[in-house]
């Protein structure tokens, strides 16, 4: 029996030897939080290390090639004219050409915003009909350069147009009439080589690395900005359990696009931490993870509880090896205890652990330390943490008792770009952010996801939790997939409804779905607005719930 696995300082160990090795070099302290000069070292000292697989071409490069790649771009975009806190957009799938810009821009001092490929004209039907969410992102962020795919530059073009802002369009592939990657490096870079080429110096505590969109599942997402600092301080903490370094798992799956913080964390941290991304062109649906899965043996991943019951319901865990995985991680929505179990059954050998993280925190804001496989996990080094009543607006400090989450550290993400408003009604005093999430702890310090309080529903002034209801109609063997949201009502406030998955080869009624809530939970819990059936449960591209799409299936569709 192997021995359970505790926090330790191995991986902190490893990032001061590296970044010891970078102030000798340059004599400025402040490098120790140098994304670029942290990544720029770390492909420089094993340039023959396999970096990044594509799982649908094939493609495959190795540190080298990407130092080399990576220089290029950042001199070309030097020579362009971008300077220090410019940002440039990348919009693109997850081919191995992605991360050339994005740690180009890192080691320039310029920011990337990762934006969703798949964005068209405006789904808000709130907004005038000619705003596109192309046009959000650009008005906030005014990009000097964007990295796009072909097909997007016409949506690319437009939104510009609306914005009357001019911006640089570089496509990744070979276009009609706009610059691709190799004419932008024949027409702006120089023969500088990998010796010679040195990243610039600027302050990592207040230079922008990342302008990342917020979830935006329950309304329109904000651009959070996060310093070259947040992410050297936080990001390490992935790996607080392991010992051996470098190269503590072999090859990491990534699920999410770049635009998400569990995909950023590995663009990151991969070659300093020394291991291998798979990743993918094609987008990360059942049936090709399961494929890649099964060819390529990835050892570590960070994963929806969507994705994964979906593997696990639909079969698709059965038709290939998953005990390739050492470890795996659930986040981006609540993991019931249910999940967990069921990942332990197909997978005995695997370390699942259940993650809480946020795009403003830079990171996860806990770790599992062998407590409740249902925590989140216990406090991390670089945050402080409170307990804080929605009704009396004070510390919560015993046990067992649910409030919303603050926390305070040089981990958490600078401000809203150009949102001074959703910024100070997001910080208390003395910048404890407000994480809008409920918790609980226990007497050993244990945190639990309780729900997102924007989510809370409220019958008769009884508060109810969607997840609590979603929790009890997975049980159901014919559900495949779940998710709750309230209708207004004048006189009682939220009437809860249910919209069902029912998993292939099953049958279910409404009915049972009722009476199934009606035997588990209290009366004022009661699907009293319905339940719907649908072929599948609205999500983001990084496969969470997307509750603005679910609000509007509800108020529109007809329930049983």
């Amino acid at each position: 029996m192997s021995v359970p696995k505790r926090m330790n300082d191995s991986v902190h160990w490893f990032m001061n030897d590296l970044s010891s090795r970078i102030i000798a070099q340059t004599g400025i302290p402040n490098d120790r939080f140098h994304l670029g000069k942290l990544i720029f070292q770390s492909l420089k000292d094993d340039p023959e290390f396999l970096l990044q697989i594509d799982g649908s071409t094939g493609e495959s490069e190795t540190n080298g090639s990407v130092l080399k790649r990576s220089i290029q771009c950042a001199i070309a975009l030097t020579n362009l004219g971008l300077k220090r806190e410019d940002i440039i957009v990348i919009m693109a799938p997850n081919h191995i050409h992605l991360t050339i810009p994005f740690y180009a821009s890192l080691y320039i001092g310029v920011g990337t915003s990762a934006v969703d490929r798949t964005l068209g004209p405006s789904m808000y039907p709130f907004l005038l009909s000619f705003l596109f969410e192309l046009k959000e992102c650009f008005e906030v962020s005014r990009p000097k350069v964007i990295f796009c795919q072909n097909e997007k530059v016409t949506d690319v073009q437009l939104a510009l147009d609306k914005l009357d802002h001019n911006a640089h369009i570089i496509t990744f592939d070979n276009g009609d009439y706009l610059l691709n990657y190799e004419e932008f490096l024949r027409k702006y870079g120089d023969d500088t080589s990998v010796d010679h080429f040195r990243p610039s110096d600027f302050d990592p505590e207040k230079t922008t690395a990342l302008l990342i969109a917020t979830s935006g599942t329950t309304g329109l997402p904000k651009s959070a900005t996060v310093t070259h600092k947040n992410i050297a301080i936080t990001n390490p903490y992935l790996w607080i359990k392991e010992s051996q370094f470098p190269s503590p798992t072999r090859m990491v799956l990534i699920c999410s696009p770049m635009q998400w913080m569990t995909a950023i964390i590995n663009f990151v941290l991969s070659p300093i931490i020394r291991y291998t991304r798979l990743q993918s062109t094609e987008s990360i649906t059942p049936e090709h993870a399961a494929y890649i899965i099964d060819k390529y043996k990835p050892t570590f991943t960070i994963m929806s509880p969507t994705l994964m019951t979906t593997l696990l319901k639909n079969g698709l865990a059965k038709n290939c090896d998953m005990s390739c995985f050492e470890l795996i991680y659930l986040a981006g929505s609540a993991v019931s205890r249910e999940l967990l179990e069921d990942v332990k059954q197909v997978m005995p050998h695997t370390e699942v652990r259940n993650i809480f993280g946020m795009t403003e925190l830079s990171s996860i804001a806990f770790m599992q330390d062998n407590g409740p496989i249902e925590s989140c996990g216990k406090p991390l080094g670089c945050f402080q943490y409170r307990l804080v009543s929605l009704e009396t607006k004070k510390d919560i400090i015993e046990p067992n008792i649910s409030g919303e989450l603050w926390v305070n550290g040089p981990g958490i993400f600078k401000e809203y770009y150009n949102n001074p408003q959703a910024t100070l009604e997001t910080f208390a005093e003395d910048r404890w952010f407000k994480t809008g999430d409920m918790f609980y702890r226990d007497e050993h310090y244990n945190y639990y996801y309780v729900e997102r309080i924007k989510l809370l529903l409220k019958y008769r002034n009884h508060q109810i939790s969607p997840l609590e209801l979603e929790t009890v109609i997975r049980q159901h063997p014919a559900v495949q997939d779940v998710a709750v949201a309230g209708i207004p009502d004048a006189e009682c406030g939220d009437l809860p409804v249910a919209c069902v998955v029912i998993r292939t080869g099953h049958t279910v009624t409404a009915q049972e779905i009722k009476d199934l809530v009606k035997d588990n939970l209290t009366d004022t819990k009661q699907l009293r607005g319905g339940v719907i059936f649908l072929n599948e449960i609205p999500m983001t591209a990084n496969t969470k719930i997307h509750r603005r799409k679910l609000k509007e299936l509800v108020l529109t569709m007809d329930k049983e």
